[in-house]
């Protein structure tokens, strides 16, 4: 073990010393891993639970609750089968393939206690002979300063793999003070928590939401849905949505000629129609000279073509929409929300019904044709103004999610060496 002159670009002031480092052949020992395959194990009943390289991919730091759900049993596995390959806290397990360059990501297990776990197919497990304190190298070893070691090492082409002995002589680097380590650990730690916390409300928002699509609007052949608010008893009518909205779409500019482009008007694309902002823009020239057709603020955006078909969203924007996005407008006594949030509600009917496979583009036409129930347009207003609250929210910790995971991210790359 040597001295690395380095030292992290964000550390807590109480701590000057040096890092210290260690080949990974000398700083652990391995653990053995098996090879059974998903039909080897069962979510409900067994002994021992086994943690295969998809567990640690979204994973990626510590595991500390081996007993919960989402990590399996092994079928008829008996403790005596696999007493060589129990992991305890502190022991590391590494994806060893992976699709992408997720190969070589890590988790350490930690907090653990009661449940009997071992490594599964495509893993490297590994128990440090080195004390060091619980959570630092969960971390460290999914840091850039690990990880880029690993780059370089990494075999195959669609699925790409590491092998034990190919890693042995990677360094693995750490503060020599425990106190460093440990206060390093504890804050990502803290950070996952909050993570975990947001991503659990997003979700339980999402979830709540979808649920009431499904209540507030009627179901087929149905004229009133299962939840309401109070004084609405009407029926709801049914109606061709190109009955109640006027559409148009637009078209793109010649892109060789570049007077058209870099001017001031937002150009919308069908990935961008729930955002605030284009990445590109026409010039007054471009507008003129071409199809492509101006929009407003609050307009309906709905994609026509390839992935993104049957999105839809209200534009927070004034500007141009090429070829691929609808815009679909209102007639009076008909509200935006509401016709959105069941466009929404009805993509993937209109998807299974008109695109194979997912493949193909929509149409303006097709579009107009739908058939839509509606309420009244005070109903209406209220449905849509609930849907709009709850997407807010989603919208919110959503963005409190990725806020987080940025500093995250961040953090593993200036708080190790």
């Amino acid at each position: 073990m040597t001295e690395n002159a380095k030292t992290p670009a964000i550390r807590y002031d109480e701590f000057t010393n040096a890092w210290e480092q260690c080949e990974f052949s000398r700083m652990f020992d391995p653990i053995p891993s098996n090879t059974l395959s998903r039909a080897g194990l069962n979510y409900e009943v067994g002994v021992v639970k086994n943690i295969h390289y998809g567990d640690v991919l979204i994973r990626l730091g510590a595991i500390t609750h081996c007993g919960n759900d989402e990590i399996p049993f092994i079928t008829r596995g008996e403790v005596s089968d696999y007493r060589n390959q129990l992991l305890r806290n502190g022991d590391v397990i590494i994806a060893d393939a992976a699709e992408d360059e997720t190969v070589g990501k890590s988790t350490e297990i930690a907090g653990h206690k009661g449940t009997l776990v071992v490594a599964g197919l495509h893993t490297i497990a590994c128990r440090p002979v080195i004390p060091i304190q619980p959570n630092y190298l969960g971390y460290y070893m999914n840091a850039p300063s690990y990880h880029d070691q690993l780059l370089p090492i990494m075999q195959g082409t669609k699925v790409l793999s590491i092998s034990r002995n190919s890693i042995a002589r990677t360094i693995i680097q750490f503060p020599a003070s425990g106190q460093e380590q440990a206060r390093i650990g504890e804050l990502f730690v803290e950070l996952d928590h909050l993570i975990t916390l947001h991503q659990r409300e997003y979700d339980k928002i999402r979830n709540f939401k979808k649920a009431m699509l499904e209540k507030m609007f009627p179901k087929n052949g149905e004229n009133k849905p299962e939840v309401r608010f109070s004084g609405f008893t009407d029926a709801w009518e049914q109606r061709k949505l190109g009955e109640v909205t006027s559409s148009y779409s637009g078209g793109t500019p010649a892109v060789g000629n570049d007077e058209y482009y870099a001017g001031n008007i937002p150009f919308i694309r069908s990935a961008e129609i729930n955002s605030d902002s284009t990445e590109l823009y026409l010039s007054e020239s471009g507008l003129a000279n071409s199809s492509a057709k101006m929009i407003d603020n609050g307009d309906i955006l709905y994609a026509l073509y390839g992935a993104t078909s049957g999105e839809v969203g209200i534009a927070k924007i004034q500007g141009a929409i090429n070829q691929a996005i609808l815009a679909i407008k209102p007639s009076a006594g008909y509200d935006s929300q509401f016709l959105m949030q069941w466009l929404r509600g009805q993509k993937q009917r209109i998807i299974d019904k008109y695109l194979q496979g997912g493949q193909g583009n929509l149409s303006g036409s097709l579009v107009k044709d739908l058939q839509i129930i509606l309420p009244d347009y005070a109903e209406q207003q209220k449905i849509g103004i609930i849907f709009y609250d709850l997407d807010h929210l989603i919208t919110l910790h959503q963005r409190e999610l990725e806020k987080l995971q940025n500093i995250k991210k961040a953090l593993l790359g200036k708080m190790f060496v």
